[in-house]
């Protein structure tokens, strides 16, 4: 039975027999015997082990080992009487399961840049900084769920494959099955495309079950190529009936604050690994988030400010348009210093399922603005009136029967419902300090490249 070295360093069972896995980070021989570092992905650190001349396959194999071999150790845990490591293990056998030739391992002992590692992106979570991410991205995962789970929400698993476009912006990819050639019928009897978000079938349920969330792959036919988007990511999207704006806000602003605390508190050496290398202050940043009330303004407000600012923006800035990363970042980390929630955005620049305000101008959407980022949360109350959710649509250009199970719930048991879309990528860039989107999401999807 393996023993993971996230448990041996938490628990130091000195003078037991174990046995380990991992790959061969670093060796150092002398004379009598070799120090070779492994590591099995399941923490940050190394462990030490101490393989003696007096190992069968030492010479022949031991002392041969290069950076990226895989081995299976078995031995016994000591207290190490050097600096740097509290416990080595003196192997009685030393299995080499892997060879990693050090004339062609592209992952050699030095520090190699992002740009080069999305080039081995089957290999680049072996090191120190991507395996940390992995580790985070999956701890995050698991609080997003711990999160909905102890409140009572039930997860909704919605459809890939969709015929309907939430956004209305046209950017599906569109889905056709390999047919024989000349036919060209529909697989699915209409067009169909892969979802930009789950959230009009979380509706679905949420007006069923009451409170509801997903959590699922989603993609965009975005021909965008920077480092904030990629062509396919994840969403958490909650979905929450008889809850209005004030209540979604809320909900949104305690899940951002749990998950970073739950990261803090079971990914610590990872997060300070990115303290130290990628973002100097990143701790300091995310308790403070955590400590932290949010602060509130209207989209109007927030026009007012960036135009009555000195600050001299590439976009300019006046009612009506959609505020750029630059305007939402110069908000939360230069006039309010914190976390912002900015609400009621012009009906124009907005989605036809939000709901309509009583000045006729504006909807009753929020975002969530954080420092570093700027937008991370985009949400809204729901338009719950059939006939005003009907005019909208016409004025989208929208074909309403195409959309009428959608209306269904406004003529059947229509309640006040709420909800908001977490882009789960932009979640972990935050948490990480990562300043590419790519370097979040295990393999990523951008214009031209679609790697493994």
């Amino acid at each position: 039975m393996k023993t993971r070295i996230k448990s041996i360093l938490v628990t130091e069972p000195v003078e037991q027999v174990l046995t380990v896995c991992g790959w061969v980070r670093t060796k150092r021989d002398t004379g009598s015997f070799s120090f070779v570092e492994i590591n099995d992905g399941s923490c940050l650190s190394n462990l030490q082990i101490i393989a003696a001349e007096s190992l069968d396959n030492y010479a022949e194999e031991i002392r041969n080992l290069g950076t990226g071999a895989s081995v299976v150790v078995r031995g016994v845990l000591k207290k190490s009487p050097a600096k740097g490591q509290a416990v080595e293990l003196h192997a009685d056998s030393f299995l080499v399961t892997g060879e990693a030739n050090a004339d062609t391992y592209p992952l050699q002992k030095k520090r190699h840049s992002f740009e080069f590692l999305r080039e081995v992106s089957h290999l680049r979570p072996r090191t120190n900084a991507l395996g940390a991410v992995a580790r985070v991205r999956s701890r995050l995962s698991y609080g997003v769920h711990q999160f909905f789970q102890e409140r009572g929400f039930a997860q909704v698993h919605t459809p890939i494959i969709t015929t309907s476009d939430c956004e209305g912006a046209g950017e599906l990819f569109q889905v056709v099955a390999s047919q024989e050639k000349g036919k060209n019928e529909h697989f699915f009897g209409r067009p169909a495309g892969l979802t930009v978000s789950g959230q009009l079938q979380a509706e679905v349920y949420a007006l069923a079950l009451g409170d509801v969330y997903t959590f699922g792959p989603t993609f965009r036919a975005e021909n965008s190529n920077t480092s904030r988007h990629l062509a396919e990511f994840w969403m958490i999207e909650p979905e929450m009936a008889f809850c209005d704006l004030q209540g979604n806000m809320k909900v949104a602003e305690d899940m951002l604050k749990y998950l970073l605390q739950d990261a803090m508190d079971n990914c610590s050496e990872d997060l300070q690994l990115f303290d130290k290398f990628i973002a100097k202050g990143l701790l300091k940043k995310l308790q403070s988030v955590v400590d932290t009330d949010f602060a509130h303004i209207t989209y109007t407000e927030a026009v007012d400010i960036l135009t009555k600012s000195k600050k001299k923006f590439e976009y300019p800035v006046k009612w009506g348009i959609d505020l750029q990363s630059e305007h939402e970042r110069y908000l939360s980390e230069e006039v309010f210093q914190r976390p912002l929630i900015v609400t009621d955005y012009p009906a124009s620049i907005k989605p036809f399922y939000m709901r309509l305000n009583d000045d006729q101008k504006t909807v009753a959407a929020m975002d969530i603005l954080v420092p570093g980022i700027g937008e991370i949360i985009g949400g809204s109350q729901r338009e719950e009136r059939l006939t005003v959710l009907e005019a909208r649509m016409i004025e989208a250009g929208i074909d309403v029967d195409d959309y009428s199970w959608y209306l269904d719930l406004r003529r059947y048991g229509t309640a006040v419902h709420s909800g908001y879309g977490l882009g789960f990528e932009r979640l972990i860039q935050f948490v990480t300090g990562m300043a590419n989107i790519r370097e979040v999401i295990p393999f990523p999807r951008t214009p031209g490249s679609a790697p493994c």
